[in-house]
């Protein structure tokens, strides 16, 4: 996921949006298959990067949602291995006509890991805790997916916050749940499926508030509930019994009262393995039984050997960010265009991302509706790169080219070597470049939102299919790390967000796309489709084109 915005993911305003039924993700592999293996033994997964949080509603990474999403469940998720929103903790869900209110019938008998019981009363107090917070709780460093799709707080602290668009939850009943929104947006019903927005035990509410967030700017300090396991407490089918960071090690146990289908086995641990290598050379040594982010060079190999490396769909986008006012020529079109010619992109798709991976044309992949076929499109030009340089008076223009380290991420498999192809590609055509490397989480992801480069790599994998969840990832108004104001393209996405018709809302995707490509304020990259390994003995989850996957679907063969 990138550091992420979310937004929506169905029809949601003159029709009504009904949930489907939830079906616990449970594996429905075959009991031959899924019966005979020992479920004592631990599953081992080799992830790349730390969990910032074991409390997700402080997080934007894919890396602590990777950890979280085994302990606690949201109103609404995904079915296993797509994209269409299916019930969660609600087993079915519907808005009213002007997609401002919305009711959420739940389950009955679900239990959180400390005993607690799951009513409406509780879903209603986890979203009266975020519109309510408060100080440190309103960086977007710890309320990053709040104030993306539901904006601000009850009393905003800062001039720079969004006006809130939460209004507030009632619980009609022990079961039926009813969150009131001051106008329909694109971001719903998708949002309700975020892992920021799973819902956490009454009892571990009262336990949060009593330990506070502190810090400002690039010095936050996680409250310490969060940093340790024993306080979380959710609904998923394991519970987190230890975070041991020095060894960069989450243990998670089978929750035996989970509501659902149980895990296949009694024990998860998600250990970080930053090095592609160092995961690969642990699976093959046989001490993991599953990795992510496979690099392209090693699928062959490995299942060669047995291993078994599925493939998820393309849900992504690797991009060239610019910063414009950081340099007052990046704000010219003529400098911005080319770059964009200066770039080979088929080399890097060629040479660095897995089978399947494809030159992107845009900011969303053709996987969501909105993808325009009549974009304006920048081909591999050097030629024509110097020409703009020369046409701008900036035949010696020099930048801060940033690129994480220490990471590899579901767009971007081998970040310092796509970064050195960019770098020889833009040095080619005459412009200097200062590298600036720097550790992903958080020195990374905090420079670049704050505008601290001038160009830099990100990308972003949806976290449901509509095409504001991209978009409106970096275009719904002025953002630092773009550091642009263009209010045609402001107005026009704020028109797409509230726009009840979906056929009109598509519509409005592809003229952004088109206007979007015109104004050129990054250079897509590519999208490409994220290989994951276990080893041959396990029968793995379903592959998750949003990298969702479910351990609770894993069990040895």
């Amino acid at each position: 996921m990138r550091i992420a915005r979310p937004r929506a993911a169905k029809m949601f305003a003159a029709v009504l949006a009904i949930g489907l039924i939830a079906t616990g993700c449970a594996s429905e592999r075959d009991d031959d298959e899924n019966g005979s293996g020992d479920d004592s033994q631990p599953f081992v997964f080799g992830a790349a990067g730390d969990p910032a949080s074991l409390d997700p509603s402080l997080a934007s990474d894919g890396e602590t949602f990777r950890v979280t999403r085994q302990a606690f469940e949201a109103l609404i998720e995904h079915e296993p291995g797509g994209t269409e929103l299916v019930g969660g903790l609600a087993e079915t869900w519907e808005s009213n006509e002007a997609g401002t209110e919305w009711t959420f019938n739940l389950h009955d008998g679900v239990t959180f890991h400390d005993g607690a019981e799951l009513t409406a009363e509780v879903v209603c107090a986890n979203y009266d805790r975020w519109y309510n917070w408060s100080g440190t709780y309103q960086n977007t460093t710890i309320s990053y997916y709040w104030q993306t799709v539901f904006g601000g707080f009850a009393q905003n602290e800062s001039e720079e916050t969004p006006d809130p668009n939460y209004v507030g939850c009632t619980a009609q009943d022990d079961l039926t749940a009813v969150i009131e929104v001051a106008e329909p947006s694109a971001n719903y019903p998708g949002g309700f499926s975020l892992q920021a927005f799973a819902i956490h035990s009454p009892n571990a509410l009262e336990a949060y508030a009593e330990e506070e967030a502190s810090g400002e700017g690039e010095n936050i300090t996680f409250p310490g509930y969060s940093q340790e396991a024993g306080t979380v407490a959710g609904t998923g089918p394991f519970e987190i019994t230890e975070w041991n960071k020095g060894n960069g090690e989450v243990s998670l146990t089978r929750f035996d009262d989970y509501w659902g289908d149980t895990a296949g086995v009694e024990e998860l641990v998600i250990r970080t393995i930053p090095e592609e290598d160092a995961r690969r050379q642990a699976l093959q040594a046989g001490d993991i039984q599953g990795y992510d982010l496979v690099a392209p060079a090693d699928v062959a190999t490995l299942e060669g050997d047995g291993f078994q490396v599925p493939v998820r769909d393309v849900f992504n986008i690797l991009y060239l960010g610019i910063t414009q006012d950081s340099n007052e020529a990046l704000a010219e079109p003529e400098v911005r265009q080319a770059l964009a010619h200066a770039m080979d992109r088929e080399n890097i798709v060629n040479t660095q991302l897995p089978e399947g991976g494809v030159v992107a044309s845009q900011f969303m992949p053709d996987t969501v509706a909105g993808y325009s076929d009549d974009v304006t499109t920048y081909e591999y030009d050097p030629e024509r790169a110097q020409q703009l340089l020369a046409d701008a008076g900036a035949e010696n223009l020099t930048l801060d080219f940033c690129y994480p380290t220490e990471v590899t991420r579901p767009y971007m498999p081998a970040p310092a070597d796509i970064y050195e192809l960019l770098k020889a590609d833009l040095e080619a055509v005459g412009i200097t470049v200062n590298p600036v490397p720097l550790k992903w989480n958080p020195d990374y992801t905090e420079t670049t939102r704050d505008g601290g480069c001038n160009i830099y790599l990100l990308g972003w994998t949806g976290d449901f299919n509509d095409g504001f969840n991209f978009l409106g990832t970096w275009f719904a108004s002025y953002m630092k790390e773009w550091g642009f104001e263009n209010e045609e393209l402001f107005d026009l996405m704020a028109q797409a967000e509230t726009e009840p018709d979906e056929a009109t809302r598509v519509a409005l995707y592809e003229d952004i796309n088109e206007m979007v490509m015109d104004f050129l304020p990054g250079v897509p990259i590519s999208s490409s489709p994220p290989s994951i390994a276990f080893s041959a003995d396990v029968n793995p989850p379903t592959v998750s084109p949003l990298t969702q996957e479910n351990f609770a679907e894993v069990s040895f063969k």
